[in-house]
């Protein structure tokens, strides 16, 4: 399947070296375009670089990776030259279906990788607009195999999900961020040493918990002996941090309400 990347971004970037290392698609069916030509010649030699609408006129699959800002007048620029059998991919969750129809008539989807797909470890979220043929939502599912998991959900829960994988890594860096910074005001021990053993663990944590289906609470059960020290630390953490839980939930979702009417005001023309 011939498969284009409009815009060269750090998203558009990964998932275009991604898609090249997997071998999904072959040099010859790889399109890239960007704003800025001289900033994609890195990709010569693993996909042809071209216009916008270049790219759209060879595409069978058009991944849209840019700013919500840019958003509107990249599909406007490509709408006249889009095969009706393509199907166009934004990597945009602010912007609906029903907003983006209004300036491009033909099959569409949304994709949230996450930073974890630089590992090939990402949750990918992927929703489909109606009429969407399976066989394509298959073909698109398949190719984003090689960056991790794929989950599909409906149009009206990409943004709690966007929160839940695309945004995570962000949270679960600034809370251990925090966790380090005060483990260092009652150790000798090395901030470099304190963060590596916090990460390894982390890291271990998770990979124990999916590999013996663990719940959080077998875990905590297991670690915190009655009476006992982890008991303590963890009798902490579930009084005072569920504030703070819904606190980030809530100012991100309206950030996120917010981000959306200013992306909606700019394809209605307002």
């Amino acid at each position: 399947m011939k498969t284009g990347i409009i815009g060269y971004g750090s998203m558009g970037r990964m998932m275009l070296w991604k898609f090249s290392e997997a071998g999904n698609v072959s040099r010859q069916d790889l399109y890239v375009s960007n704003r800025t030509p001289d900033k994609v010649q890195e990709a010569i030699g693993i996909a042809q670089i071209t216009t916008n609408t270049e790219l759209a006129q060879n595409a069978d699959m058009i991944f849209v990776c840019v700013r919500p800002v840019d958003l509107k007048h990249v599909i406007e620029e490509i709408a006249d030259t889009v095969s009706q059998d393509a199907l166009v991919v934004s990597l945009n969750g602010s912007v609906s279906f029903d907003s983006m129809h209004k300036v491009i008539d033909c099959r569409m989807a949304k994709v949230i990788p996450s930073l974890t797909a630089e590992i090939g470890r990402s949750q990918t979220l992927v929703c489909f607009d109606e009429g969407v043929e399976q066989d394509k939502k298959d073909a698109l599912t398949e190719l984003l195999k090689c960056i991790g998991d794929v989950i599909e959900l409906p149009e009206d829960e990409m943004g709690m999900g966007s929160e839940l994988v695309s945004c995570m890594p962000g949270f679960i860096a600034s809370i251990f961020d925090v966790i380090c910074n005060s483990a260092e005001g009652h150790t000798d021990i090395p901030r470099d040493m304190i963060v590596k053993m916090v990460l390894s663990t982390i890291s271990a944590t998770g990979d124990l918990m999916l590999s013996k289906d663990m719940t959080f609470d077998e875990v905590v059960t297991r670690v915190a002996t009655k009476g006992g020290i982890t008991e303590e630390g963890t009798r902490v953490v579930y009084e005072g941090f569920p504030k703070t839980a819904d606190l980030l939930f809530e100012k991100t979702l309206e950030k996120r309400r917010l981000t959306t009417e200013r992306a909606e005001k700019i394809f209605s023309g307002q």
